[in-house]
């Protein structure tokens, strides 16, 4: 079975795709890779960070990745995860199947710092949500 390379792009490979790669990571285990990449790198957000620590999802390792480090892979699916990047992605010479799935950014919330971070938990869950049924539709499992 060839296990299936999957990319979550961005714009800033911050916190929407790097919550969706730890997603992904934690649904598909073993059974596909995951890479996540933004058209620009804004480095992984802190908050992101720690409310998919609260997940019990660890993202820490996470590194903010330019699209272009990852032109020689081969992509089976291409998931975009804002407006901006599916509307700014550059081509991709592959015949990898794309998705999209626009989410809030939890970086533009405003308020108190409670208020902020219960905008994180909640693109945290919608993502999660995505992924967990991405995955069982689209990635066999042994």
């Amino acid at each position: 079975m060839k296990i299936k390379n999957i990319l979550v792009l961005c714009t800033g490979n911050s916190c929407r795709s790097q919550i969706a790669e730890g997603w992904l990571k934690y649904y598909s285990g073993e059974n596909a890779n995951i890479y996540s990449a933004g058209i620009e790198t804004h480095g992984v957000n802190p908050k992101a960070v720690l409310i998919m620590k609260e997940a019990g999802i660890d993202i820490s390792h996470h590194t903010s990745n330019h699209i272009n480090e990852y032109k020689e892979i081969e992509f089976d699916y291409v998931i975009t995860v804002c407006d901006h990047a599916k509307e700014n992605c550059p081509y991709f010479p592959s015949n990898a199947i794309r998705f999209h799935q626009n989410f809030s950014d939890p970086a533009k919330a405003t308020g108190n710092d409670k208020e902020i971070l219960n905008e994180f938990r909640a693109v945290r869950e919608e993502i999660r949500k995505y992924c967990e049924k991405f995955v069982k539709e689209n990635i066999k499992m042994e």
